[in-house]
């Protein structure tokens, strides 16, 4: 992606340097070189649009290839710019200001690249309560555990699948990582102190549980073998930033801890700051403040990892990096079988309009004129086949976008790339027809049947 900004930032510099030469050409020769080059250049271009009417079905199937060629090109890379618009929404939702204090790191592979997050010894709960009460700096400390993934939650005849996350939380955790409560209330001190058997649920287990509109707050409901009051109901999030919220209950921390089955479980510690400018500061305060907690001394490495919360985001993005590239590529191969396409078009159409061309020729055509014709011809047909090509890759770019829940995107950048292009393969696939029809001898090409 880099060298094609700097390409096209120095194909711009180039066009600049050629605009003071022609602007600097026409102060030393006056006005009437303008006029010819315009004319000049004005007569092509009707000429060629003259016989793209004439050769109507001709032009729509070179056209079409084109199209086809740029459209796979707007279309993957608007779709990639969806999907990057829905990860940053995702994400953006967990606040830029806020980090998490884990035993391992960020895990995401795909394909065979990436390399394993190291997994350290884990975090308890004393020593995230240990944490929480030392840590001396202008931010909101949450802990957090996973009691299950796969809790089934009942509610008098009702019931859900065996697929409900259950995770527990204390009273800063909603905020902490972005979430709102639709109704009800959060979790107060006392019921992390006292362990109460209170809930929030997802909207998700509200529809599922709840029929007809029923509000489920002071209900009581079973998840797994406990039972519960529902306290909250969590607003519709989906499962995109990485936990479903909308098919889990969240428990007390305390509560938590008594139903699970595990004996060693790793508590997560998560930080936010007031002020983004802050979180470097907050940081090195949370690392200084963990390794007393862990009792490590000045030759030991950290035991843990700070994740922040649009690490995934930005593993995801990069990796997106590679699948833009390989689009590019694909993208090119196809643009270049339609140049070939194009060119063994112009090559019929200069066989087929050759008596024309002895014909201008004999009237006073140079070859510069009937070469600038067909080149002319070539381009227009690139860059008609083009435009149709970017609308309809921004119509299926955007229906990705849409079905992401991501805002509708008008790719600028690509839609440039796109007509530079279409411009390249014209006159990549025009030059040497064009060449040709301008090396005919009028004599033989008006005696050609």
């Amino acid at each position: 992606m880099i060298c094609l900004i700097n390409f096209f930032v120095h194909l711009s510099r180039e066009f600049y340097r050629l605009f003071c030469f022609c602007a600097l050409f026409q102060v030393i020769w006056g006005k009437d070189f303008s006029m010819s080059v315009n004319m000049s250049y004005r007569e092509n271009v009707k000429l060629a649009l003259q016989s793209i009417v004439s050769n109507k079905l001709r032009t729509f199937l070179t056209a079409l290839i084109i199209a086809i060629g740029i459209m796979a090109l707007i279309g993957v890379l608007t779709s990639i710019d969806a999907i990057q618009s829905s990860l940053t929404n995702s994400f953006s939702s967990m606040g830029s200001n806020s980090f998490n204090i884990r035993n391992r790191g960020v895990n995401v592979q795909i394909g065979s690249g990436g390399s394993r997050a190291k997994v350290f010894p884990s975090i308890t709960y004393r020593q995230a309560l240990a944490f929480k009460e030392n840590f001396d700096f202008d931010a909101l400390v949450s802990l957090n555990v996973n009691v299950t993934w796969g809790a089934t939650v009942k509610y008098l005849t009702e019931k859900t699948n065996p697929n409900i996350g259950v995770l527990g939380t204390d009273e800063n955790y909603l905020q902490t990582s972005g979430y709102k409560l639709a109704e009800g209330r959060n979790f107060i001190a006392q019921d992390v102190e006292n362990s109460n058997s209170v809930v929030i649920i997802g909207q998700e287990v509200k529809s599922k549980l709840f029929k007809n509109n029923k509000s489920p707050i002071g209900e009581y409901i079973t998840v797994g073998g406990d039972r519960f009051t529902v306290v909250g109901v969590l607003e519709s999030k989906g499962s995109s930033a990485g936990f479903g919220a909308d098919k889990a209950c969240f428990v007390p921390i305390s509560r938590g801890r008594a139903m699970m089955s595990s004996s060693n479980p790793s508590f997560v510690i998560t930080v936010m700051t007031t002020d983004p400018f802050k979180m470097d500061g907050a940081e090195g305060e949370a690392i200084a403040t963990f390794r007393k907690v862990r009792a490590l001394n000045a030759k030991q490495t950290n035991d843990f990892e700070i994740v922040k919360s649009d690490a995934v985001a930005q593993i995801l993005m990069q990796n997106l990096t590679y699948v833009t590239l390989g689009a590019i590529v694909i993208a090119f191969i196809t643009l270049l079988g339609a140049s070939i396409g194009l060119m063994n078009i112009m090559l019929v159409s200069v066989t087929e309009r050759t008596r024309e061309i002895g014909v201008r020729k004999a009237i006073g055509a140079t070859p510069s004129v009937i070469r600038k014709q067909f080149l002319m011809e070539a381009i227009v047909i690139c860059v008609i086949g083009g435009l149709a090509g970017i609308v309809l890759g921004i119509a299926i770019g955007n229906l990705l976008a849409i079905a992401l829940g991501a805002d509708f995107i008008i790719p600028w950048r690509w839609m440039l790339l796109g007509l530079s292009v279409c411009i390249g393969v014209g006159a990549a696939s025009g030059f040497y027809p064009a060449k040709k029809a301008s090396r005919l001898d009028p004599v033989e090409a008006l005696r050609y049947e």
